[in-house]
């Protein structure tokens, strides 16, 4: 069994984020970037389930920029076989991103696909449900555990009503939850040995997809900054001031 990985490079979710004063975008010069958190999540899935013996590769790729290159070693490094960077600048689209993902799909013929639910910089959650439709593959979104069956996986995904537990055949797209494992630290060891990895690099013109933004990003703003509260004496003024200023009651 192969495994596709999709990781994506985003502001380390430590960072305060911070907007240009120009109103164009969020600051990313001299900023700390990582992973996806949720990549994460669904790089160390894919390592266990190689480990348990149940996948034989594992191959890591990752859409944008040179600098992009960071996230595919990474996951080298804690145990993805080689790496794939489609090499693109400018802001990447979900369905840009998803078009990419079909397109080298379509030449590693994995059996399962992983990434993160969504990414912590557009927050879109589209890019895994794009694809499964592309490739009319079955999906198993927000997936919180994963069992590998024969020819199938039983996915149990996080739903707004609790738990859910579904079961679909492979191939399969898989958007992994937060919940679902905890990554392991790469170790310094793995590191060096991620260095003599082999990564392919690919130009995204050279796929013949459109990498053309179909949304115009008028202006970045900050979110109003909050009024500050207000005390009251009595429960009696709490529910005067929420039944006649506040109107909730």
């Amino acid at each position: 069994m192969k495994i596709l990985v999709a990781v994506k490079r985003v502001i380390d979710y430590n960072v305060q984020i911070r907007v240009k004063e120009d109103g164009t975008g969020v600051v990313t010069d001299n900023v700390k970037m990582s992973t996806n958190p949720p990549d994460d999540n669904a790089i160390e899935e894919a390592v266990k389930i190689k480990e348990s013996g149940k996948a034989s590769e594992i191959v890591a790729i990752t859409v944008g920029e040179e600098k992009a290159q960071e996230t595919v070693r990474k996951a080298l490094a804690v145990g993805a076989d080689r790496g794939i960077h489609i090499k693109a600048d400018g802001i990447i689209e979900p369905l840009a991103v998803s078009k990419i993902l079909q397109k080298v799909v379509d030449k590693e013929k994995p059996d399962l696909v992983f990434m993160g639910k969504q990414a912590i910089d557009d927050d879109c959650n589209q890019t895994g449900q794009m694809l499964a439709a592309l490739l009319n593959w079955p999906q198993a979104t927000f997936a919180s555990k994963i069992e590998v069956k024969e020819k199938t996986l039983e996915v149990t995904r996080e739903v707004d009503e609790g738990l859910e537990t579904i079961e679909v055949s492979i191939p399969a797209i898989v958007t992994c939850d937060l919940r679902l494992n905890e990554p392991r630290y790469a170790s310094l060891p793995n590191i060096m040995k991620a260095k003599k990895k082999p990564i392919e690099q690919i130009n995204a013109s050279d796929l013949g997809v459109d990498v053309k933004p179909r949304i115009e990003q008028l202006k970045v703003e900050e979110p109003p900054k909050r009024k500050a509260g207000i005390k009251v004496s009595s429960v009696e003024e709490l529910v005067q001031k929420l039944k006649n200023e506040a109107k909730v009651i």
